[in-house]
Order: C-alpha cells, then sequence, then structure tokens
C-alpha cells in the first residue's frame, strides 16, 4: 500500500511559525525599560542644568538626572545599571577612588588631563570622551586650507610631548612633515622665532601651558610678522587670532552621547574622539594673509567625507 506522508507536520510549523510572528509584535509594542542616567559634577550651575535638560529632551525614555559630588555615595555604592556622565575633573578623581561602581563615559576630557591623571593606564570601567580634537582632523584641515604648505611647526613642552609621535603618524600619508621646537619657558621666544623660520604653518596641541591668553599675543603676533597662519588649537583661539579649528559644541556632544546611550554599556569604547564636529574660521586673518576662504560647512563636509571613525 501505498504511504501518503502527514500534514500535520507542515500545518504546526505553520502554525509555530503564525504565534512566533504575533509574541514578537506584541515585545517590540512594549516600552524599553528605562535606564537611569546620572551625570556627575563639582557643582550644579545653570550651564549644566541646561546640558541636563537638553539631554532629558532627547531620552525622553530614560530618567536623565543631575547630582553633585557632595550628595554622592562612593561609586560602588550605586547601582551597576545606572549609567555615569562625569561632567569634570572633580567627578573624575570621585570615580576613580573605586574600581566597583556602574560604566562611566568620562565627558569632554583631554588628553593632557587624562594623561597627568592616569599615566598610560586606564580603568577598564571609564570610557573616556576627548575634548581634543583628533590630530589627523587638524592636519587634514590645514592642508585643505593650506595646500602648499609642506612643513608644519608643532610646539611642545613635557606635558604634550606623547603627543608628537602620533602627530608624525598621521602626517604621514597626507606628505606633511612635522617641526618641532620644545618651548619649556613661555617667556623665552627663541624656540618660538626658531620654529617659524623652518615652518610653513604652525599647528597648535591642545596644551593650555602654551596656548593661553598670556601667550596668545606672542604667538599671533610673531606668527603674523612672517605671513604664517595658526591652525588651531580650538575654537576660542581661533576666536583670539589662529586662522581655523575643528570643534566640538554642545549639540554635537549631546549626539554623541545619544548614540552611546542607546549602546549596553559592555559596547562603549575605551576612548573616543567626537565624531560631530564643525569647522570655525577667522575670515579676517584669512584675508590678511591672503589666504582663499572657503565656507566652513563646506570645508567640515568635506572633512567629515575623509575620515570614519567607531
Amino acid at each position: 500500500m501505498r504511504h501518503c506522508p502527514s500534514r500535520k507536520t507542515p500545518i504546526l510549523g505553520r502554525l509555530l511559525a503564525g504565534l512566533c510572528l504575533v509574541f514578537a509584535g506584541l515585545l517590540s509594542g512594549l516600552p524599553a525599560r528605562a535606564a537611569d542616567i546620572l551625570l556627575i559634577g563639582a557643582e550644579d550651575s545653570p550651564a549644566v542644568q541646561s546640558f541636563a535638560q537638553a539631554l532629558r529632551e532627547m531620552r525622553l525614555d530614560d530618567n536623565v538626572r543631575f547630582q553633585a559630588l557632595t550628595h554622592l555615595p562612593a561609586p560602588n555604592k550605586l547601582p551597576d545599571s545606572t549609567r555615569l556622565i562625569l561632567l569634570d575633573l572633580p567627578s573624575l578623581d570621585w570615580r576613580l577612588q573605586d574600581a566597583q561602581g556602574p560604566a562611566t563615559l568620562v565627558l569632554r576630557i583631554s588628553r593632557l588631563q587624562a594623561r597627568q591623571r592616569l599615566g598610560t593606564t586606564q580603568p577598564p570601567h571609564l570610557s573616556l570622551l576627548w575634548s581634543d580634537q583628533p590630530l589627523d582632523r587638524q592636519l587634514r584641515l590645514t592642508r585643505i586650507l593650506l595646500p602648499q604648505a609642506r612643513r608644519i611647526g608643532v610646539l611642545y613642552d613635557g606635558h604634550s610631548e606623547f603627543l608628537l609621535k602620533e602627530l608624525r603618524q598621521a602626517a604621514l600619508p597626507l606628505g606633511l612633515e612635522v617641526i618641532t621646537e620644545r618651548w619649556d619657558d613661555t617667556n623665552d621666544s627663541r624656540p618660538l622665532q626658531s620654529l617659524l623660520k623652518n615652518s610653513d604653518a604652525l599647528l597648535g596641541l591642545d596644551d593650555p601651558d602654551l596656548y593661553n591668553p598670556k601667550t596668545a599675543k606672542n604667538l599671533l603676533l610673531s606668527s603674523y610678522a612672517r605671513q604664517l597662519a595658526l591652525i588651531g588649537p580650538n575654537a576660542g583661539f581661533v576666536k583670539a587670532g589662529s586662522l581655523a579649528s575643528t570643534y566640538s559644541d554642545q549639540s554635537d556632544w549631546l549626539e554623541i552621547l545619544d548614540d552611546l546611550l542607546d549602546r549596553p554599556p559592555a559596547t562603549w569604547p575605551r576612548a573616543h574622539y567626537p565624531q560631530h564636529f564643525k569647522v570655525l574660521s577667522n575670515p579676517q586673518v584669512a584675508r590678511s594673509l591672503g589666504i582663499e576662504q572657503m565656507p566652513d560647512a563646506f570645508v567640515a563636509t568635506q572633512l567629515a567625507a575623509g575620515e570614519s571613525r567607531p
């Protein structure tokens, strides 16, 4: 007798598949569990509250709040499910007192600040979000604005010397040569003058010992005297008289945080440059140096197209 295969198995399979789709639809309609996001700083201020409110408006399903250090227990007393965002160096010092505790985003810390507090090591529970712009991004900005420049002069001191290796590596594929001078005593202009003689342009490292209101006049007037442009080190220096810099403002950092907070803390990068950024130039400086001006947004788009970061 010819055996007929049973139709029960395919029917049952289709029924189970249909039930899976129904349950998947029900689960997708359930609200995700709200995350407890705690911003921490040394003290409250209108600027801090404004930042917290802006993040709160982006993360409507989460519990976003600010708390001053004076009202916090030790880090290991906080629930592991909390996501910490540190807003200043005192809050980092508080977090470093304990290896235990929730995963932590350290917002807008400079490479130099991290080096001074952490040395060459980094605790595994910290994710450092650099306030510095990437050195290769600043170098590519130099290439776009000053295409004839090949020798890029860089001042450094004992605090920023560790950045030079990375800077030279970033310069190689761009066909740029990094010329350096150590400037330990900013009252002595000889290293600056020597650098200006041997460079086509200057690139400022984000080192506040070298680039600050006290040194700005000497740096800018000396470079202008030789018709050399200074790129960077930040937006504040552009307003003071350097040619241009990339920078990340509050809206950029909010986007960066929003993206990271969507991820499980275990996947947060150990260190992270801001992938969202803008360009600020000084048109008056460009005119005085005879440099062709390009719209800042156009330059930023060109820079963004030339890089990809995790």
